[in-house]
């Protein structure tokens, strides 16, 4: 027997019409996920309650930097100011800073007259309306502040915008506001922290020695009065002056040192954290001999210039000599230092250089200090041997009045350091400037309901399409003829669905005889001429069975219609129902299902009694009659075989209805048997694999398979060239608009 014609395989692509029709096919649940996605998106944009937005303006200036916080590669520093800005940005998230804005919050609240106006610091809002007022913890207001404060920076500028979002309006413009007041604060104290702990210093310092001034002053009045001494000799006042100036200078040069050391120690330890090595060099040459002794030679001449400017005045030819020497010395000292920190820094990486040469400087500080401080703790003991030299009822009155002295010029001192620290660091500015405070805003910035709607709308259809999509690709059924060209099969014709089969009519099941000029009779009319000459020799074509791979995909329908559509062209046709499972021939033309042709092979009735003829000239049937319990063995019989060859001499063409050849191998045996085997698959319904399953059965040796028909098939709009066919077969004769009985 001939093979099913095989069409070339189409490569399966899509088109924009394959979309489009995808989306028309799919109108109905799209359309309803759209208009779901509507509904949300209005009820949610009715009751969603209104956010008012207050922003502050903040312009960060990049501060010069110091040694500690500077870049670890300073080349990578003047990238701009981004980093700089990102890295107050994480300041302004920080802890400490919201609990300082959650801190002015609640003292705010606290003073309030208008304690409802707040919103975000209660535990309840919704308790307002009822006059309760339970207000969160500052670690609740903390946590709460992230989410309703946003931080940006302008892109390209030293602008940063702080924004905070609230159902009230006074309270989003009071944090916005305490957040840039409160980073301000930081900022200042940030900046001013090195002055602000020197200032600190000289204020305990200068504390300190008003208290010592004070017991010294006591201890030398008690002293007085208790010796009744009056005056001390010309020679005891000229001697405690000049003691007392080298006391107030070595407590002076005191604090200073502790001063420097403090400050020296940072250093260091920065130093050694970045670079160990670095830093012994430098403690080696601190203690180098020639240093140390140039600096105490230095300490010396400052000394005897400090005696000469005493005793001779500030002119006098020894003050000159001893300055000369001076400046001399520092000479010497500073061109050996140079060498030295010429030395140091040219093996030094590049990122360390400049802390490297704060330590050299700190370190050449300190160790000076030091020098003049072992000089003037020499001098004063010098002095208190004289003084120890005075009469003895002098001696102690003597050291009284120069340590009273002393104590006063060091207090005045201290407190002129104390008030430069303070003018020091007042004079410090700030890098944040405030160029837009938080407003109290009108109208609400969220939500724009407009938008809620429109993107819902929008994500609505959004999802009705992917919804299409992807029941589009899971639905693995045959849809369309192109479904069954692309798998390589041969598609005889599409048959479009009748109406009132899906309700249960039968009336309508025989179209062809029913409604001759509906589109359904023109595609079975179409399937009978494809069938013809679907093999070069026409008598070659006379036995025709109908399967299909399941129940239910129109298999008898298209077995009735084709042979009433060979009966109206003539032919003698008839229609055999060898569904000895499920028959179903005889309900369509309401008929019993016996006597029929397995009553014949067991001779309970004769050939003239299980033919029966039907309303249509030229057809006629027969049924399946009594179900036997053995269908296989009876359709593959030699019995079966001689009753078709006697059909085949009084028939023109005989159609056979048969189980589908999945659920059971009857449709197998008589494919063997006959001329010509048609699968019919109902479109939306039959899934590819059942249908490839169904062809690899049925496509044996002996098989006689020519190929699909495809039910069922919904002619719409969507596929266009279908559509045509349907309107053309379908219209009226005499041109009107009346629709077709038949489901499009």
């Amino acid at each position: 027997m001939n093979k099913p014609a095989i069409q070339p395989h189409v490569q399966e692509t899509h088109t924009l019409r394959d979309y489009i029709n995808l989306v028309k096919l799919n109108f109905v649940p799209i359309f309803l996920i759209a208009l779901t996605g509507l509904l949300v998106a209005i009820i949610y944009a009715v009751n969603a309650p209104d956010i008012y937005k207050s922003t502050t303006v903040l312009k960060l200036s990049k501060p010069q930097g110091s040694v500690l916080s500077g870049s670890l590669l300073p080349e990578f520093q003047d990238f701009g100011s981004d980093r700089f800005i990102a890295n107050e940005i994480e300041i302004l998230k920080s802890y400490k800073l919201r609990t300082k804005v959650a801190n002015a919050l609640l003292d705010s609240f606290n003073i309030s007259t208008q304690k409802n106006k707040y919103y975000l610091i209660f535990e309840d809002p919704s308790e307002l309306k009822q006059g309760k007022f339970r207000v969160k913890t500052i670690a609740e207001i903390v946590r709460v502040l992230p989410k309703q404060v946003s931080i940006d920076q302008k892109r390209g500028l030293d602008i940063v915008e702080i924004s905070v979002e609230s159902p009230s309006p006074l309270e989003s413009s009071m944090i916005v506001n305490c957040y840039a007041e409160a980073y301000k604060g930081i900022n200042l104290s940030y900046n001013r922290e090195q002055l602000t702990r020197v200032k600190n210093f000289l204020a305990q310092q200068r504390d300190e020695k008003q208290s010592e001034l004070a017991a010294i002053e006591e201890s030398w009045t008690a002293y007085k009065q208790s010796k009744g001494i009056v005056e001390l000799p010309e020679q005891a006042r000229a001697l405690i002056d000049q003691s007392s100036d080298i006391q107030a200078k070595l407590n002076l040069t005191k604090i200073d040192l502790t001063m420097t050391e403090k400050n020296l120690n940072q250093f260091k330890d920065e130093l050694k954290r970045r670079n160990p090595e670095v830093q012994n060099y430098i403690d080696n040459m601190a203690t180098e001999p020639y240093i140390k002794r140039m600096q105490e030679d230095l300490a010396e001449e400052k000394s005897r210039r400090d005696r000469a400017m005493k005793a001779a005045g500030a002119n006098s030819v020894e003050v000159k000599r001893t300055e000369t020497k001076i400046s001399e010395i520092e000479n010497r000292l500073k061109n050996q230092l140079a060498v030295y920190k010429q030395g140091v820094l040219a093996s030094t990486p590049d990122e360390i250089k400049t802390l490297t040469a704060k330590v050299l400087e700190e370190e050449t500080k300190f160790q000076s200090l030091s020098a003049s401080f072992r000089k003037l703790n020499e001098i004063g003991g010098d002095y208190d041997r004289k003084l120890s030299a005075l009469p003895t009822s002098s001696t102690d009155l003597a050291r009284l009045e120069r340590e009273k002295q002393a104590y006063e010029k060091l207090y005045i001192q201290v407190e002129e350091r104390y008030q430069e620290a303070i003018i020091s660091e007042q004079s410090v500015p700030g890098n944040v400037l405030i160029i837009d405070e938080g407003l109290v805003p009108d109208n609400p910035a969220k939500p724009n309901r407009l938008l809620i709607i429109v993107i819902g709308l929008v994500l609505g259809t959004g999802m009705g399409v992917g919804f299409a999509f992807v029941r589009n690709y899971l639905d693995n059924t045959v849809k369309t003829p192109e479904d069954i060209q692309n798998k390589n099969l041969n598609i005889l014709a599409w048959i479009p669905q009748i109406e009132g089969l899906e309700s249960g009519i039968k009336d309508f099941e025989f179209v062809v005889a029913r409604k001759p000029d509906s589109s359904a009779s023109e595609a079975y009319r179409a399937l009978r001429t494809r069938i013809k000459f679907s093999k070069l020799d026409k008598e070659a074509l006379k036995v025709m069975l109908v399967t299909s791979p399941t129940s239910g995909e129109g298999k008898t329908t298209t077995t009735i219609n084709l042979a009433g559509s060979f009966a109206q062209a003539n032919f003698k046709t008839l229609i055999l129902d060898a569904d000895l499972r499920k028959p179903r021939v005889h309900t369509v033309f309401n008929q019993k299902r016996y006597p029929g042709f397995t009553d014949y092979f067991f001779g309970q009735a004769t050939f003239e009694e299980v033919v029966r003829k039907t309303e249509v000239t030229n057809l006629d049937y027969i049924t399946a009659g009594t179900i036997p319990p053995n269908p296989s063995e009876i359709l593959s019989s030699t019995q079966m075989e001689a009753f078709i060859e006697k059909l085949k001499t009084m028939y023109d063409y005989i159609l056979i209805d048969s189980p589908p050849v999945i659920a059971v191998t009857d449709s197998e045996i008589l494919s063997s048997i006959v001329d010509a085997t048609v699968l019919v698959v109902s479109a939306s319904n039959t899934e590819m694999e059942l249908m490839e399953k169904a062809v690899e059965l049925l496509n044996h040796e002996q098989g006689s398979f020519i190929g699909i028909v495809l039910n069922n098939f919904t002619y719409r709009s969507g596929y266009g060239s279908y559509y045509k066919y349907y309107y053309y077969y379908s219209r009226p004769k005499d041109g009107s608009s009346k629709k077709s009985k038949i489901k499009v």
